[in-house]
């Protein structure tokens, strides 16, 4: 009788934990008309994979990755003109009259693009416009009253939430997977423009393009990107936020491109030491490490050591906060800029610009590099004007023991390097390069406004 009783709260819980667990049978059965399977037949030769993934060195991938049992770059087209299109990809209607939303690098290079509906029907898909930068293609077929998709409210979604996602995986059509999102507003190392949403739910190649659902059936996200180190899940997946996917698909049937705002800044990451000088409470906001020549910036108030508080009222607590915002503003229009300066706020109106088509000319990086043990970067202005200095660069870690034992410290401007003037990053690595060897050398720099040498062996 007493092992019973202690076993009966155990059972009352595990109960409990049954019956909290969602049902998706209902939710699959709804939404699955809506999801389609997309095929294509490539402009590239046989034997060829997709050059865009040989050349991928990370392990942030789109769905066509080094799968084992699968050709390099995916399902591979057959011989040109009398090849069955290879299965690609996953889309999603979102209109009843065939418009259908889908990744870019589905249908990229594409001759021909084939859309299977959930009834089996075939139509051959018109491309009405893509955006290489959102990895987003908006596709239409022929045909009507076709059950579309409902779309969640924009910032409805939030870490912990169940999702369920729809796609057909090593081409597995309409295979369901289910998880929570891990996290909202991720930022990938090559896609600053879109505040990914992070999920566990399993996704493989061929779910690329294919909507990730709440469990109201609405579509939250467009499953884009996986984290992976062998071609395949590894509990890690990334989605395109649906309301910035329908901000582009907008764009793309009014103009059939799609312009983002622009700032026309460097950004970078304001940790404790930065956050400690610049006299913030805590690590807050993004720092702007340069003002770009010619951009919409330069011709504001904004200027570099600037700390970037709120865009248009919404809080920018890290740097990678800032690009998404300042791109959802179209060209021309103008945004209210809080910004830390001399340790008060500051309200700015810029006028933003267009993001240029040279993706690097745009993109919001830390404006550093590592040089002889040392993470470097060009000083700001408020500390040149601080400590009455002109040109040098700022210590921003030491990686060497080199460096630590020359006494050089983080939070240091080094003004000379072997007798030689530095006014910035570039200029330190090409006169470090140049003396690498030659032992050590006698470097200028300032601490706390206070000048001091020390020897550096190179």
């Amino acid at each position: 009788m007493r092992i019973l009783v202690l076993c009966l709260p155990l059972i009352i819980w595990a109960s409990t934990a049954r019956a909290a667990l969602p049902d998706f049978r209902d939710l699959v059965r709804d939404v699955s008309p809506s999801v389609v399977n997309i095929s294509t037949v490539n402009a590239v030769p046989e034997t060829a994979g997709d050059p865009r993934i040989d050349e991928l060195p990370d392990i942030f991938r789109d769905f066509f990755g080094n799968v084992p049992g699968m050709p390099r770059g995916g399902p591979q087209p057959g011989p040109r003109g009398g090849a069955e299109p290879q299965s690609l990809g996953s889309g999603f209607i979102i209109s009843e009259d065939g418009y259908i939303l889908t990744n870019n690098h589905v249908i990229e290079n594409a001759e021909e693009i084939i859309v299977r509906l959930n009834d089996r029907r075939e139509r051959v898909a018109s491309l009405v416009g893509a955006d290489p930068r959102s990895d987003l293609a908006l596709l239409k077929i022929e045909a009507e009253d076709l059950p579309a998709v409902a779309m969640a409210e924009p910032e409805s979604l939030v870490p912990g939430q169940w999702v369920l996602a729809i796609g057909s995986p090593f081409g597995f059509d309409y295979s369901v997977t289910a998880g929570i999102v891990s996290a909202v507003g991720r930022s990938l190392p090559r896609e600053n423009y879109v505040p990914f949403i992070q999920t566990d739910v399993a996704i493989n190649p061929g779910n690329s393009g294919g909507p990730l659902f709440n469990l109201d059936g609405e579509v939250v996200g467009i499953n884009s990107q996986i984290y992976t180190r062998s071609g395949g899940f590894m509990g890690l997946s990334f989605a395109i936020p649906v309301d910035m996917a329908m901000d582009v698909v907008d764009q793309l049937i009014e103009t059939g491109t799609v312009e983002r705002g622009w700032l026309g800044v460097l950004i970078q990451e304001v940790n404790r030491d930065l956050a400690e000088s610049f006299g913030l409470d805590k690590p807050q906001g993004a720092l702007i490490a340069q003002v770009v020549p010619d951009g919409p910036a330069a011709n504001s108030a904004l200027q570099a050591g600037d700390v970037v508080l709120k865009f248009n009222g919404r809080q920018v607590n890290r740097s990678s906060d800032l690009p998404p915002l300042v791109g959802r503003v179209r060209p021309g229009e103008s945004a209210d800029v809080q910004v830390w300066r001399d340790g008060r706020r500051q309200l700015l109106k810029i006028e933003i610009g267009q993001l240029p088509d040279n993706l690097q000319a745009a993109r919001s990086a830390p404006a550093n590099a590592d040089v002889a043990g040392m993470t470097v970067e060009d000083v700001p202005d408020t500390l040149k004007t601080e400590w009455d200095i002109d040109g040098g660069v700022l210590i921003k870690g030491i990686t060497s023991r080199r460096a630590q034992a020359a006494g050089i410290r983080v939070g240091d401007v080094i003004l000379q390097v072997g007798g030689t003037e530095i006014s910035g990053v570039a200029e330190f690595r090409q006169i470090v390069t140049q003396l690498e060897g030659r032992g050590r050398v006698p470097v200028l720099l300032v601490r706390d406004g206070n000048p001091t040498f020390v020897s550096l062996r190179l």
